[in-house]
């Protein structure tokens, strides 16, 4: 075992937001969901990426994939674990208007970046920010959030 490492061999692990290649997966295009996020797998290789990285070598059986997946992407499979609609870095609108003490903060459809998904609350609850309050940080219900669409041009990432 690899000293820091939090997992060994045969250990089962939940990967906590989805996988895609970063182009490193051979026969699948860089961006290409890989594993979905709350998938379990267990390790079967630990070792390490610019020294101070561990990397988990994860088989995830039922995708039949051997997939790496860096420390803070897993969990014990034991673990509590919520679903999640959204995941850290996906990029969401305000489905309402956000307002603390009759003050608008986020008006509706306001578009903004997961920072954190908080899974002690089912459902979840997320940190993040949006573009009209730069700076400042949100914790926002799962009910108050909806996913951009990808036919609006508003909502394509290459426009954002």
């Amino acid at each position: 075992m690899i000293e820091g490492a939090k997992w060994d061999f045969g250990d089962a692990v939940r990967v906590v937001r989805n996988v895609r290649n970063d182009g490193t997966y051979p026969g699948a295009a860089t961006g290409e969901l890989l594993i979905k996020r709350g998938s379990i797998g267990h390790v079967v290789d630990i070792g390490t990426f610019l020294i101070d990285q561990i990397i988990y070598s994860v088989h995830f059986l039922e995708a039949g994939k051997i997939v790496g997946c860096r420390e803070e992407e897993l969990i014990g499979a034991d673990e509590p674990w919520v679903e999640s609609r959204f995941e850290v870095r996906e990029r969401v609108r305000a489905a309402l208007t956000l307002a603390s003490g009759g003050e608008v903060l986020v008006p509706a459809g306001s578009i903004g970046e997961i920072l954190k998904v908080v899974r002690e609350t089912d459902p979840p609850t997320y940190h993040l920010h949006f573009d009209c309050r730069p700076g400042r940080v949100f914790a926002v219900p799962e009910a108050a959030l909806t996913a951009l669409n990808p036919d609006c041009p508003l909502d394509r990432a290459d426009d954002l």
